[in-house]
C-alpha cells in the first residue's frame, strides 16, 4: 500500500506538491480552508472584470526543470500570451520614467542626471563593499540621488520601516544587480532590463492565474471548506479531520503550527522565534484606470500612500469586463498593511490615471519579512518535523518570498526531502 500523504492548503505550492506526490505513486488527499483553490493566486470576477486579490501574478522561470513541468499542463499558445514587462515609475512631478529607473538617468533634467553621474564615479571609486543594511545596499549600489529620488521614498511605503532595519536576505533575484559599467553602458544605448526573470512573462488569455489554480486542481483529490484546526500525531501516524495519514505536508502559514500541531514536543522549542517572524499584508484595491501601455507602475510618490498600480486590464483583454469603457482598463492598486475605504477613496484621489473604486480585499499576510536568522529558524524546525514525517512548503511555510515559479521550485525540493526519507 502506498503512504497516504495529507497536502494542507490547495495555493500555488500545496497544488504543486500534490502532484509530484501523485506522480511518485503516493495515495495524497489536499485540504483547502476556502470554496475555491489559488490561495494567494486567487481571483474573482467582479462585473465580469478579473481581480487579482493579492497581487497581479504572471509566470515565468528561469528552471528549465519548472518550466517542462508546467506547461505538461498548459496549451501554451493556445491558453497563454506572452507579453514583454513594461514598466515605469511614477515620479513625484508625474512624470513616467522607465524601470528600472537607473537604465533611465538620461531622461532626467540635466543638474539630476549629473547628480547621477558624480554618485556612479563616487561608487566606482570605492570599489567592491559589503552591504550591512537594505539601505546600505541602495546607496552603494545606486546612488544617494536616485535613493533619494525613488528607491527611499518607494520602499518606505513598501515596508513601512527605516531602510537600515531592512535586512538584504529577501533580495536574490528580486532586483536588477547592475553595476556602475552596466548603468553606463544602459544609459548610453538605450537598453532595456531583460535579465529579471519576468522582464517577459506568460498570462493566461481569460482567467489569468484562477485558471492556472483550476487546472492544477484537475485529478487531485481535494476536500474544499475544510478548515484544520488540529494536526495530531498517534503512534507514528497523522490524524487529521479524523482520518489517518502517514506523512503531511503542510503549505499553510507557519504561525499556525504551534497551535495546530498536537502531540509534537518540537515545535515548542521554535514556539516563540514564529511568534517573532514578521510581516506586512496589503490592501489589494480593484479599480478602473485610464487606459495605458504598462504592466506595472511603481509609485514614490508621497503625495498618496499606494506604492504599486498592477495594470491586470493590459494583461488579457478577458480581463477587462463589458461595462469597462473603452478608453478605460481595469487595475489592482496596492497599500501596504490594512486601509480603510474612506482613506483608499481619498488617496485614489491623489493617484494618477484618475483611478475609480470598484471593490477592495485586504490580505493580512502579503510579504514575509526576514532577518539575519529566519533561515536557520525555518531549516531546523524542518529537519526536527521531517523525522515525524511532517513537512512544509510554500511562501509562509517556509518564509519566503516566493513568486509562483519559486514556490513550484520549493514543492520540488520538498518532494526531494520526502522521497530521500523515504
Amino acid at each position: 500500500m502506498p503512504d497516504r500523504i495529507a497536502v494542507v492548503g490547495a495555493g500555488i505550492s500545496g497544488l504543486s506538491v500534490a502532484h509530484f506526490l501523485k506522480e511518485k505513486k503516493y495515495d495524497v488527499t489536499v485540504y483547502e480552508k476556502e470554496s475555491m483553490p489559488g490561495g494567494l493566486i486567487r481571483c474573482l470576477r467582479i462585473d465580469g472584470s478579473l481581480f487579482h486579490t493579492c497581487g497581479g501574478h504572471v509566470f515565468n522561470s528561469k528552471c528549465e526543470d519548472v518550466l517542462n513541468w508546467f506547461w505538461s499542463f498548459f496549451n501554451q499558445k493556445e491558453e497563454f500570451q506572452k507579453a514583454e514587462r513594461k514598466s515605469v515609475v511614477s515620479m513625484e512631478t508625474g512624470k513616467m520614467i522607465p524601470y528600472p529607473i537607473e537604465n533611465h538617468v538620461y531622461l532626467f533634467d540635466h543638474e539630476t542626471q549629473k547628480s547621477i553621474i558624480r554618485d556612479m564615479l563616487s561608487i566606482s571609486q570605492a570599489g567592491e563593499r559589503t552591504f550591512e543594511s537594505f539601505e546600505d545596499f541602495l546607496k552603494g549600489r545606486f546612488g544617494d540621488t536616485l535613493y533619494k529620488l525613488y528607491f527611499k521614498p518607494y520602499n518606505e511605503k513598501v515596508w513601512r520601516r527605516n531602510l537600515k532595519q531592512v535586512p538584504l536576505l529577501w533580495l536574490k533575484d528580486k532586483l536588477p544587480m547592475p553595476t556602475v559599467e552596466d548603468v553606463i553602458l544602459n544609459n548610453i544605448n538605450h537598453i532595456e532590463e531583460k535579465q529579471f526573470v519576468h522582464s517577459s512573462f506568460y498570462y493566461e488569455k481569460n482567467d489569468g492565474s484562477q485558471f492556472i489554480a483550476n487546472r492544477l486542481a484537475e485529478g487531485l483529490n481535494i476536500k474544499y471548506n475544510e478548515e484544520i484546526d488540529c494536526l495530531s500525531n498517534v503512534n507514528g501516524q497523522w490524524m487529521l479531520k479524523g482520518e489517518y495519514y502517514d506523512k503531511i505536508v503542510f503549505c499553510g502559514n507557519i504561525k499556525q503550527l504551534p497551535e495546530l500541531i498536537k502531540d509534537t514536543d518540537c515545535i515548542e522549542n521554535y514556539q516563540q522565534e514564529i511568534s517573532n517572524l514578521e510581516y506586512h499584508g496589503t490592501t489589494a484595491v480593484f479599480c478602473e484606470i485610464d487606459k495605458n501601455s504598462f504592466s506595472w507602475i511603481y509609485q514614490p510618490s508621497r503625495k498618496h500612500d499606494s506604492h504599486r498600480i498592477i495594470c491586470t486590464g493590459n494583461f488579457a483583454i478577458s480581463n477587462n469586463g463589458i461595462s469597462v469603457p473603452t478608453e478605460r482598463i481595469t487595475a489592482t492598486i496596492e497599500f501596504t498593511d490594512e486601509i480603510s475605504k474612506e482613506d483608499i477613496l481619498k488617496n485614489l484621489e491623489r493617484i494618477p490615471f484618475h483611478p475609480q473604486y470598484i471593490t477592495h480585499q485586504y490580505n493580512r499576510y502579503t510579504y514575509p519579512i526576514q532577518d539575519d536568522n529566519t533561515r536557520n529558524i525555518i531549516k531546523g524546525l524542518k529537519n526536527e518535523l521531517a523525522k515525524r514525517n511532517f513537512f512544509f512548503t510554500g511562501r509562509f511555510a517556509d518564509w519566503e518570498y516566493y513568486n509562483m515559479d519559486a514556490a513550484i521550485k520549493a514543492a520540488m525540493n520538498t518532494l526531494e526531502t520526502i522521497e530521500n526519507k523515504a
